[in-house]
């Protein structure tokens, strides 16, 4: 049976509606860069390294273990040493990312190294592959909620999201957090599917709730 971990909840979040929830830790392959994720030349090759790595581990979990799932979404962790210019988006050369996909608790890191050396013995092996790295990732408390549309529109739903936990009484902890459901390549702008995340730190315990309206 093939495992499908889209289908937990903290992979699913409903537009309009602001969740708080508590993240497990999971497991991830892991790049990190700099730049603007429209034209540079870092961020194709940091996807380009993701993707075949994250693909080989799990034909190898498929054939090698027995164990089938399906590759997650891509993810990002989006920031800049000046947050002013990451938040107008006027300055995105200087925006930084850790670009990630999960990866089952079971694979351990001997597999990971094993499937690094089959994709680098490629004769199109990545550029950046052993720039990838595998890394447990704990982020804990956080508020999330589905966009729909242009990731040039997220703006005022990040806004919203800051200001309902300002009101809350709880603070931002941790880097602004994107979980990509759709295919650019293949989705129109406007029905492109992105979980917006940010992390948090309760002021008193904040739980999983059903949703708040957002507004």
């Amino acid at each position: 049976m093939k495992v499908d971990h889209k289908k937990e909840p903290h992979y699913r979040a409903k537009m309009g509606l602001l969740d708080y929830l508590t993240v497990p830790p999971m497991d991830f392959l892991k790049i990190d860069g700099m730049g603007d994720p429209n034209t540079s030349e870092e961020y194709r090759d940091s996807l380009g390294a993701l993707y075949p790595l994250a693909y080989r581990i799990k034909f190898f979990s498929k054939n090698e273990l027995g164990r089938d799932y399906v590759v997650m979404p891509l993810e990002g962790l989006w920031w800049a040493d000046d947050m002013n210019a990451f938040a107008s988006g006027l300055d995105k050369t200087s925006w930084r990312w850790t670009m990630m996909i999960m990866v089952p608790n079971w694979i351990t890191a001997e597999t990971i190294e094993r499937c690094r050396v089959d994709v680098v013995m490629k004769a199109d092996a990545p550029r950046l592959i052993e720039q990838v790295r595998f890394e447990r990732f704990d982020e804990g408390d956080a508020l999330q909620t589905l966009h729909v549309g242009p990731y040039s529109e997220e703006g005022p739903v990040i806004s919203a999201m800051h200001k309902k936990i300002a009101g809350d009484g709880h603070a931002l902890s941790g880097t602004h957090h994107e979980i990509y459901l759709s295919d650019p390549r293949r989705t129109h702008p406007a029905k492109l599917k992105t979980i917006l995340r940010q992390p948090i730190r309760c002021s008193y315990p904040c739980g999983d709730s059903l949703g708040s309206p957002l507004s």
